[in-house]
């Protein structure tokens, strides 16, 4: 297995820019002065940053970075927002229980956080009430605008008109 990093002798530049907690000053070193102050310190000379000119280095642990940089990756992937989309179905010709039942269902996913993706299924001949399908999606938008904004209009795609709710910020 490669490493990520070019330690110690594996650097090949004739000078570096070191880096770290242990340097006096940092600055811009030959590189054999790096490996010297390196070895002096009983540490790697590890490149944080190849593209950098000259490359950038920090005299380290080399375990200990590579724990350091873990850790640095698990909490950026903890601070991630993960979006959840709940799907509702309608038919043109969905009636008024139906349509309050499945209102409620949006209520409680918006205020769970997640993103509503609200569709009108149409099945053979009924593609002729595209506007019935509309209106009952725009009556849908109206019913939660207080707590979920409108991310996408309804859109004809196919068989299927969609439209996209997400909540509101708090």
């Amino acid at each position: 297995m490669e490493p990520q990093h070019r330690i110690n002798h594996k650097i090949r530049v004739p000078e570096v820019r070191l880096v770290g907690d242990n340097i006096e000053e940092p600055g811009v070193f030959a590189l054999r002065d790096a490996l010297k102050l390196a070895d002096e310190l009983e540490l790697d000379l590890v490149e944080i940053s190849p593209k950098a000119e000259p490359p950038v280095c920090k005299i380290t642990d080399y375990s200990k970075f590579l724990y350091q940089q873990k850790k640095k990756q698990k909490e950026m992937k903890a601070k991630t927002v993960k979006v959840v989309i709940k799907e509702i179905r309608f038919g043109p010709n969905t009636d008024e229980h139906d349509f309050n039942f499945k209102l409620n269902h949006a209520v409680k996913f918006l205020k769970e956080g997640a993103k509503v993706k609200a569709f009108v299924f149409f099945k053979g001949r009924s593609i002729l009430f595209k506007e019935q399908g509309e209106i009952l999606l725009l009556k849908l938008a109206t019913s939660l605008e207080d707590i979920g904004a409108v991310e996408q209009l309804p859109k004809l795609e196919g068989k299927r008109m969609t439209m996209y709710i997400s909540p509101k910020k708090k």
